[in-house]
């Protein structure tokens, strides 16, 4: 149950539509749900102004199945599935509105949520090999109800390519930047914008890339004001938190 969710109930009872009691039903149905593989949290969408995200990684392709089925029978609108597999996705029983994109593995069950800002969240890759993570972040932003501007392979190997896109960095209300081997790109692109920046090292690059540790810690060095760093390879914790900064209010 979402935020808005609690306002139409409360906007029913007092129209005189849901009785007080059917009204506190509902409340208490929501806060979780014991399915036995899962324990499901109702009340996240309230709290956090998300609903629930479903982490597909290690989990079967049916408890997915059932985890989302029964989140939304229970009236969650927009249900994101992160780290998705194919084969999962396969499997998925088509029964309730769901899409899959293959390249950021995520799943959706629902429908993507309208943006509440006409501004956008800039999602900027080093390389084209950073591009599965930047989808991740991109997608979860854009399902989670904002406005994305994807901009790939502008890393500092040939920095004109980003130059060229100045007035995009500059006019973004949060930019998320992805890169493995060094890292730099955070950077070079915190230099130039003046809105919150959060940083996704990736684990591509060769040996001494270290799976991204080498990334990560030059861009928690980064001598850019404003830049934030998520773990290594995560593009859902940079889109979430883009997604909570570009939602603020005041």
């Amino acid at each position: 149950m979402e935020q808005q969710d609690i306002r139409d109930l409360l906007q029913q009872v007092k129209d005189g539509a849901v009785s007080t009691d059917e009204a506190l039903t509902k409340l208490k149905l929501a806060p979780f749900e014991d399915i036995d593989i899962a324990k499901i949290d109702h009340h996240r969408g309230l709290r956090q102004g998300a609903s629930e995200i479903i982490y597909g990684a290690s989990k079967t392709p049916e408890q997915i199945d059932i985890i989302a089925h029964r989140m939304y029978e229970s009236g969650q609108k927009t249900i994101l599935i992160t780290r998705m597999s194919q084969e999962a996705a396969d499997y998925f029983n088509k029964d309730v509105p769901f899409t899959y994109y293959k390249e950021g593995r995520i799943g959706l069950v629902g429908d993507m949520i309208k943006p509440r800002q006409k501004g956008y969240i800039l999602v900027a890759t080093g390389g084209t090999s950073d591009i599965p993570v930047a989808e991740e972040a991109a997608l979860t932003a854009e399902i989670l109800g904002n406005n994305v501007k994807r901009l790939y392979d502008v890393g500092v190997a040939g920095i004109h390519r980003l130059l060229a896109h100045t007035e995009d960095i500059m006019n973004a209300r949060v930019i998320i930047t992805i890169a493995g081997m060094e890292g730099a790109l955070a950077s070079v692109v915190g230099g130039l914008a003046d809105c919150p920046m959060i940083a996704v090292p990736t684990s591509v690059g060769y040996g001494t890339a270290l799976g991204g540790v080498t990334a990560l810690l030059s861009m928690l060095n980064s001598c850019a004001s404003g830049v934030s760093v998520v773990n290594i390879d995560n593009g859902f914790g940079a889109g979430y938190q883009a997604h909570l900064i570009n939602n603020m209010e005041g």
